[in-house]
């Protein structure tokens, strides 16, 4: 079986190679050339310099003491052995060997305080974006999320499924914003989606009472936009949009259709709005996808938008959301997303 190695590890080994590299160089290069021209025997203490920098504090020190035992030894080929000059320098090698192996020490401790707070971050960045059902409602559900910032797992992007008995709901949803601002609204948001789909007769309801409960929360320049979906017996979906990009519908036969329903306003805006409910009918093995902003606004390097109808036989594939996410990176400038990006895709399961 083959040994899989970390990047830690391999830091490790190359900290190890380049330090020891260079100091036996640098003994090469100290015992070859005259003692009139150059004495390099204080040039020993980068190879601690260099160990410090990607090994722990003990590794470090073992560095530091091999470059000390080389500097002693210098004295031999250099005839320096007693003089004052020697002593000098190999306090210098030694001086400088235990300051590598303190700021090893540091930095190994601030790596392991790093990784505790990046964990818990994880943690709470995963508590925040839910774990959607595999099935609800007459149907199979999957969910895809990236994000476009660097090193985090999810940002002002949102989904959620509420489903109790013969209830299913489900929630996609963009909020103004990016960043720990961004999450936190996003938090908000899934927050209003549970309680009021809970309570609520109708999908409806649940968009207006949410709109009433985010309103205040939210300041002038922040809103966000929801598309609301509900099962309506074995054929129907209710959908209630708020200013949300509108669902894509792929039928059995291949036929991609972006569901065109009324738009309303965002939530949280705090203007008066009226919401509308629009049904539409589907059949057993259509997908249905719920997605964000960053999918249809996506741009490549001219500044052309994707093209959603070139996705289809993505729609169609089994792993349908990997490749809809393989064809958004292979679309962009770079293959960074410049918008976080959330999929829903619902799949009518046979009678």
């Amino acid at each position: 079986m083959k040994k899989h190695v970390t990047s830690d590890q391999r830091a490790r080994k190359l900290g190890w190679g380049a330090s020891l590299a260079t100091l036996a160089g640098l003994v090469a290069l100290d015992a070859s050339i005259d003692e009139s021209v150059a004495v390099l025997t204080v040039l020993f203490a980068l190879a601690p310099l260099i160990a410090c920098a990607v090994l722990p504090a003990r590794w470090t020190a073992v560095v530091a003491a091999l470059a000390l035992l080389a500097g002693i030894a210098s004295g031999t080929w250099n005839d320096s052995t007693g003089t004052a000059q020697y002593y000098v320098r190999i306090l210098d090698i030694a001086l400088v060997g235990g300051a590598a192996v303190l700021i090893a020490a540091v930095r190994v401790h601030r790596e392991e305080r790093y990784s505790q707070l990046a964990q818990i971050a994880e943690v709470a960045q995963r508590a925040i974006l839910p774990v959607l059902p595999a099935s609800s409602g007459g149907m199979d559900i999957s969910a895809r999320y990236a994000s476009a910032v660097r090193g985090a797992l999810v940002g002002g992007d949102l989904y959620d499924c509420y489903h109790e008995g013969d209830v299913t709901r489900l929630l996609i949803g963009d909020v103004r914003g990016k960043g720990i601002q961004g999450v936190e609204q996003a938090a908000r948001v899934i927050r209003a989606f549970r309680q009021a789909a809970a309570s609520k007769q109708t999908l409806l309801d649940v968009v207006e009472d949410m709109d009433a409960y985010l309103t205040p929360f939210f300041d002038d320049e922040e809103f966000v936009t929801a598309l609301l979906l509900e099962p309506v017996g074995t054929d129907r979906l209710a959908l209630v949009s708020a200013g949300h990009p509108p669902a894509l519908v792929l039928h059995r036969s291949g036929e991609l259709e972006a569901v065109e329903i009324p738009q309303g306003l965002p939530l949280g805006t705090g203007l008066p709005v009226t919401f509308t409910t629009t049904e539409l009918t589907w059949e057993p093995g259509d997908r249905v996808l719920l997605y964000t902003d960053g999918l249809s606004e996506a741009r490549d390097s001219s500044g052309e938008f994707l093209d959603l109808t070139c996705l289809s036989g993505a729609l169609g594939a089994p792993d349908a959301l990997d490749r809809v996410l393989l064809a958004v990176q292979r679309h962009v400038d770079g293959g960074t997303l410049g918008d976080d990006l959330a999929l829903v895709l619902l799949e009518h399961q046979p009678a």
